[in-house]
This record gives structure tokens, sequence and C-alpha cells, in this order.
């Protein structure tokens, strides 16, 4: 289990292991919401100093999670990337271990264990397919690599699984790189996408994620605000799962890619769902239904039964 209900606990736990074997006293990150979480509960747990930079317009949940551990919440003024410009300056200046920046090598890696468990509990196998939200594109390429050094080491046959690449339509530079087929990356300016955790408009890795996909034979798609709200119920409603808004995007992106025949329906599919629903309660409250109020009185009860 991921104790702050985000996959982002896990590059943090090596991360902030990595920062303590190397003599740092404080640790932060910068982060779209669950990495704060993360981080800071991490940091908590190691008696670490904590510092998060996050945009301004991050959920409030999220940013809650992050100051109960005690964390020092920083809201830039400005997306994601102006937030990560300024941590970056940071780091030399107070000599702060910033997990996604200076600790990233180690920071990235922490992201394999999840490709590592899914092929154990498909019986030491890989899916044909795994459908990975993008926002940095760092878990995407993790999951590739993972997957590799899975086969190097004799512990799953050679695997044919394609990594799909799924991103908000507000926010998809790797999705528009890919489907133009460019090597490179043209960032998204001002990002506009309820999936705020995904909303990274220059993706730090996404020129890997992009190799990987090619790699792989793989897709990358998006999805629109609806799509993606919808992706969230559909999930709810069917699974009995809740996610925010980035694993309604993997589930959106599965539905089109099955609609527009880029997968079959007997194929085996892999679906990320990289965070709790709860950490994104004011966005997906709009598109519930709401609760009807009656006397406690049974003829009224059965209007609705």
């Amino acid at each position: 289990m991921n104790p702050t209900n985000s996959f982002k606990d896990r590059p943090a736990t090596v991360a902030v292991s990595k920062a303590l074997e190397f003599g740092f006293k404080t640790v932060g990150c910068v982060s779209t919401g669950n990495l704060a979480a993360a981080t800071a509960a991490h940091a908590a747990k190691a008696g670490m100093p904590c510092y998060v930079f996050i945009p301004v317009d991050i959920e409030i949940n999220k940013v809650l999670q992050a100051a109960i551990y005690g964390a020092k919440i920083i809201n830039v003024k400005g997306t994601y990337d102006e937030a990560n410009r300024l941590a970056a300056e940071a780091i030399d200046e107070y000599e702060l271990a910033i997990v996604n920046v200076n600790i990233r090598p180690y920071y990235v890696e922490g992201s394999k264990t999840l490709i590592f468990e899914i092929c154990e509990q498909l019986g030491w196998r890989a899916p044909d397919n795994i459908i990975v939200p993008m926002g940095s594109g760092a878990l995407l390429c993790s999951i590739w690599r993972g997957l590799k050094q899975f086969i190097e080491i004799g512990l799953i046959n050679e695997s044919k699984t394609r990594i799909i690449g799924a991103q908000p339509e507000g926010c998809s530079p790797i999705v528009k790189a890919f489907k133009s087929n460019l090597n490179d990356i043209f960032p998204i300016e001002k990002p506009k996408t309820i999936a705020k955790s995904l909303a990274i408009g220059n993706p730090g890795d996404g020129v890997y994620a992009l190799k990987s996909i090619r790699e792989s034979n793989g897709i990358a798609e998006s999805a629109n605000d609806e799509e993606i709200l919808e992706g969230i119920k559909l999930l709810a409603e069917n699974e009995g799962v809740f996610t925010e808004p980035a694993g309604g995007v993997t589930i959106a992106v599965l539905k089109k890619l099955i609609e527009l025949g880029e997968i079959s329906r007997d194929e085996e599919i892999v679906c990320c769902i990289t965070g709790s629903g709860f950490k994104s309660s004011e966005i997906i409250l709009e598109a519930i239904s709401k609760p009807v109020e009656i006397n406690p009185l049974l003829k009224e009860l059965k209007k609705f039964i």
C-alpha cells in the first residue's frame, strides 16, 4: 500500500533515503500535489525538515495532506515549471535535497517497483499493454526500464508489452510530439486541465518517455476534461476504485483506444491508477449526482427506489 495514497510514495522513499545517505539535513520537492504529500510524509518519518514548492492552484486536499506532515508549503504564483525553476535555483543557496531535481536519478528508480509488482501479480509475466499517465514522463520511463531489467535478469520471459502514454488534452506536449512524429517536446506554456497532477507543460523526462513509447511499439493519446470525469465515474461504478483525475485520464484513453481499434477487446491491459480520488474531491464533486433529501417517511422513499 502507498501510505499517502499515490504512487509517489515509491520514488519519495528512495529519494529521502538517499538524501540521508548523502548527508543532507533538509529535503524538499517541486510538486503538482501528490509528491508534496509523499515527500513530506517520508521526511517526517526520517526526522528531516521539508519544503515543498507548488503552483498556487493545486487542489486543497493535497496541500492539506502535505501540511499535516509538517512540511513548509511554498505557493509559487505561476505554473509548475516556474516553481521548478525556483526550486532548482534554491538548491545551491540553501543546500536542499530536492528529490525530483538534484536527487532525481535515484528518485525515478523508486517507481520501478510498480512494474515489478505488476509482473509478480500476473504470475511472473508482463501484460499486453500498460497505460501510464504522463506528467513529467518519469513514471512511464521507469516502468519501461524496469520491464527490460526483469527480462534481462530472467524473472520474466521476453515481453511484447506496449507502453501507452496518456495525457490530459489541456497539457499534452508528449502526445503532440508523438502524433507529429517529432523527437523534441514543445512546452505548453499555460496548462489548462482538471488533471492538475499531470499539468507539467515542460516535462523533464518527455523526450525519454517518447523514446520508450516508440521502443515498445506503443501509443500516446490524450483525453479532454469531460472524458476524464467520465473515466473516473466508469472506474468507480464498475470496479469500486475511486481515482483522482490522473487515473481518469488512463481510463479515458483506454476507452478511446478500444473505440479506435488501437487496442482489441481481448488484449490484457493494465491501467496505472496513480492517486486516490479523495485528493481531488472538490473537482470531482462537480461531476456527481447530488444526494436527494426526503423526510423520514416510507411514502417519500418510494419515489426514489
